[in-house]
């Protein structure tokens, strides 16, 4: 099983349980999935740029990605229907797990000058939004081998039915955010 998923049935689950005073265990809030973006942005014409994007994706999601594309046409952008503006990969289950358990303990700690995460990337729905300037943070991804640098979105999306168990939960899993 999952180091993560392990902890979180056998420490945190109780914890929570315990602390919100939740009668059924089907109530503590849970990782539900994570979705990764890529919003290609300048590279939209480069379909170089896209392939780039796109195998950087593969190798840190372990998972093909999906091309979005422009639901309207926006002339002030220079963008037409049916174009690929961007990337996206969600993911569930063990997948999930793993990447969560990555982000806490490898991606973070290797980003340039972190100081911790801002209490205001948890929504109101308790989900949580994090932005990386640069994906070369990810161990993965060999920064000799970089070509373009490009930035990404993490979306974790929980069960939980406001922000403070949205932050409750993700300071259980170890998130490290700022005071």
């Amino acid at each position: 099983m999952n180091v993560l998923k392990e902890k979180f049935q056998k420490e945190i689950l109780p914890q929570i349980m315990k602390k919100s005073k939740y009668k059924n265990i089907w109530q503590v809030p849970r990782l539900q999935k994570a979705v990764i973006n890529v919003g290609l942005g300048i590279g939209t014409k480069d379909s170089k740029y896209i392939d780039i994007a796109e195998e950087t994706l593969l190798r840190i999601t372990g998972q093909k990605p999906v091309k979005t594309q422009a639901r309207i046409s926006i002339s002030n952008f220079k963008v037409r229907k049916g174009q690929v503006i961007g990337l996206k990969v969600t993911l569930r289950g063990v997948r999930m797990y793993d990447f969560v358990d990555k982000i806490i303990n490898v991606t973070l700690p290797r980003i340039r000058d972190f100081r911790g995460i801002s209490l205001k990337t948890v929504d109101k729905n308790g989900n949580l939004n994090i932005g990386f300037r640069e994906h070369i943070a990810f161990p993965e991804i060999k920064s000799d081998e970089v070509e373009k640098i490009h930035g990404l979105q993490v979306t974790i999306t929980t069960s939980a039915k406001s922000q403070e168990e949205g932050i409750e939960l993700f300071k259980l899993l170890g998130f490290p955010f700022t005071k």
